[in-house]
This record gives structure tokens, sequence and C-alpha cells, in this order.
């Protein structure tokens, strides 16, 4: 591969980093090189990644005392990437999931903004300790490197305080207990993109459906946020892969009181253990449980079929009507069964599937007639995160904390 200019946009989790390169083209286009990961880390270490045309340009297993944590896969991609591809990109951009409430846009990184970001790791310990690891990998060794986080909660800071706050007193509100909502960086692509899938719906009042292993669900109006299922942390709202969605807080209580577990016992329980996971017994992977005769697998489709239906009402009431509904994510992408079922309790909504364009997985998947045109749209994040970053290189600063809010 020739020399260019190229952004790097890295996605770490608990035992994956993704990552992708883009190449910088000319008035700012952004065309995505090469498609990444490292998995299995602490497990089974692979490196695999293809070029722009999906050709493999490498797959390699690794002994797993090679690549124990996030750092280590980080410095093998990252060898791979600048001694054998040769990219030695301007700028590094990072999904980082929460933001607190100061970030309300992309930021460039440094050990300020790292330390600020550390005291939100309680509130997303399943994401949020991952999303810094490689952060504080390049700064260590590349000091001199550009980095950006964009916040999944980033996009929702443009909630009204109804939507913003919980019913507790002020002082909690004041240091930072509120709803956030996430998924930002997904809805944010929607937002942008709609206007050239459905120019005439893409202002006016519409739901996504975010529905992957992590699920949830935002109002939008005049393409901003003005709700979401999800609060305080990644655990509210719709049931997940292994997160159970909306809980009675008095479960928490009753976990620690009558069951003697600890908080971080809790904690654990909440974010690994439950869900569809939980329901069904089975797993966590909506392919499997489509694919399984057992009923309790079905009870968990069922539900979670039933509780993006009541949540699609209350969004609908934040927003005071409706006009469009768009899915999108692993199983909103993929999955034609649920989002047939998801239409059906949709009805009363006016909305009416058309069978054969959602086989198809069309990008309209509602009939003519239908009173709320539904769409798929597949997101793209990593591409929303290397636009992000290239502005901010361009622009030469950071625009912090508290500064123009994300549109």
């Amino acid at each position: 591969m020739t020399a260019m200019d190229t952004i790097l946009v890295i996605n770490a989790g608990s035992s994956s980093v993704k990552f992708q390169v883009y190449s910088i083209e000319g008035e700012g286009k952004l065309c995505r090189q090469i498609k990444g990961q490292m998995d299995g880390i602490g497990s089974r270490p692979r490196l695999r990644a293809s070029g722009a045309g999906g050709d493999p340009l490498a797959d390699r297993a690794y002994p797993i005392e090679a690549i124990p944590d996030v750092p280590a896969a980080m410095q093998v991609a990252g060898e791979w990437l600048r001694d054998e591809v040769r990219i030695h990109p301007l700028a590094v951009g990072h999904r980082v999931v929460h933001g607190g409430p100061e970030f309300e846009r992309p930021v460039l990184i440094d050990h300020g903004v790292v330390a600020r970001l550390e005291r939100f790791v309680p509130l997303a310990p399943l994401h949020q300790p991952h999303n810094l690891a490689p952060i504080r990998s390049i700064l260590a060794n590349f000091p001199a490197l550009p980095q950006v986080a964009c916040f999944d909660t980033a996009f929702h800071r443009s909630h009204g305080p109804l939507a913003d706050h919980y019913a507790i007193p002020h002082q909690l509100h004041a240091e930072g207990v509120r709803r956030y909502g996430f998924h930002g960086l997904s809805y944010e692509y929607i937002s942008k993109t709609l206007p050239q899938i459905a120019p005439d719906i893409a202002k006016r009042r519409m739901i996504v459906a975010h529905l992957g292993s992590g699920a949830s669900m935002c109002a939008m109006k005049g393409g901003q946020s003005v709700e979401s299922t999800m609060g305080f942390t990644a655990l509210d709202g719709l049931p997940m892969g292994t997160r159970p969605g909306q809980l009675d807080p008095g479960v928490v209580l009753y976990l620690i009181a009558e069951k003697g577990m600890s908080a971080a016992k809790v904690q654990d329980f909440l974010y690994r253990d439950c869900g569809l996971k939980g329901l069904s017994g089975v797993s966590n992977d909506m392919r499997e449980l489509e694919a399984s005769a057992d009923p309790r697998a079905k009870l968990a489709i069922d539900y979670f079929v039933y509780r993006i239906g009541l949540s699609a009402g209350m969004l609908a009431a934040a927003l005071q009507g409706l006009d469009a509904f768009v899915f999108t994510a692993g199983i909103g992408e993929n999955s034609a069964s649920i989002r047939a079922r998801v239409a059906e309790q949709l009805g009363w909504l006016g909305v009416a599937l058309d069978a054969a364009e959602n086989a198809r997985h069309s990008r309209q998947i509602s009939r003519p007639n239908s009173l709320i045109p539904v769409y798929v749209v597949p997101t793209d994040e990593e591409l929303m995160i290397a636009q992000h970053t290239l502005a901010l290189l361009m622009n030469g600063k950071s625009q912090n904390a508290r500064s123009e809010r994300v549109s």
C-alpha cells in the first residue's frame, strides 16, 4: 500500500480491539482502506484484517500469553499496521462510551481528559475501561500523535431538562446522576444519512431502533435526540444480550439485602448474566435464539419484541406523534423476522410492512399505504468517528466541554 494520509479509528472492548483505517481524499472525503480486529484477547488471540474490497490482508493466531490484555493487542495490531502495511496515521479516533455531563462533543485527548474520563468508569464498567486502555497505550508510546475521543453520550446532550432528570434531589443531578442515553454515534450517523435517503421525513419526528447485543431506541426531531430508552448507564431501557433493560430499583435492593450480593457482584450480574441470556438460559445471541426450539428462547424473543413495542409508544408520546421508524445495528439490519414482529407491534400506529421488501432487506420495508414509513439503515459508527477526528484535526484545536452543542 502506498503512503497516504490516513485516520485510524479504534473501538476497544473487553476481549477485542476493532480498528479501521480511512484514507483522506480530496475535500476531506474519507475512504475505508482497512477493516480489522484483534479478538479472543486473553483466550484465543487472533488478528484478522481485510482491505477496501474485502480482500484478506491478515489472519493470524497468537499464543494466549502473547496477548493477555488490550494494550498488548494494541501493540501487535499497531506493529502490523506500521511495519507491514506502512500505515502512519495523522490521528487516531476512539469510541468512548461515557462522556458524562461535561463532554458535549468530540475532544482532542491529553492526560487531563483521560483523568476526567476515568471518573465515568463506574457508569460504564463494561465499556469505559477498555475504551481508555488503547488511549493510554498510544499516549505513552506515541505522545505526539493526536487522539480524539468521540462519545456515545454526546448526541443526547441536546435533551431538555424533563428528559435529563431523575426524580431525585438536585444535588445528585449536579454531581452527574442524570439520564444520558447511549449509542449516540450510531444515532448521529443515521441523523446525518437520512436526508439523502428520505429528505422529506429526515427532520420530522422519528424513532430509531439500534438493535444489537446492546440495544436502545432514540426519539429524534429535527435531526436531534429528544428522548432515549437508556439513562444513567447502559443498563436501562430495552433488554439486551446480557443486560436486563428496564428494572425496578427494588430488584437491586433485593439482591443486596436478601441474596447477600455485594455491589460489585450485582454490577457483574446485571451486565453479564441478564437480558436475553438470563431470560432464555440458552444464549445472548439472537441468531442462536431464533434457531432454538427451547420455549425459553421463544420467551426471550417475545419479550425483546414486546419491550420494543412498549418503548415505541413511550417515545411516540415524547414526540407527540410519529412520522417514521428506522431499524439499525446488527439485529435491526439483519433479522427480517424481528423487524416483522416489531412492525406488527406498531400496527396501532399505522405501520404496514411489505413482507417481500423486508425479506430482501430493502432500504424501505413498509408498504406504500403505510401511515408510518419504515426504513432499514445500516449504521457506521466508525465513519462517524473518522469524520469527527478529521474535523478536529483540521480545526487544529479542541473545542472542549460545554462548548457548541453537537448538531
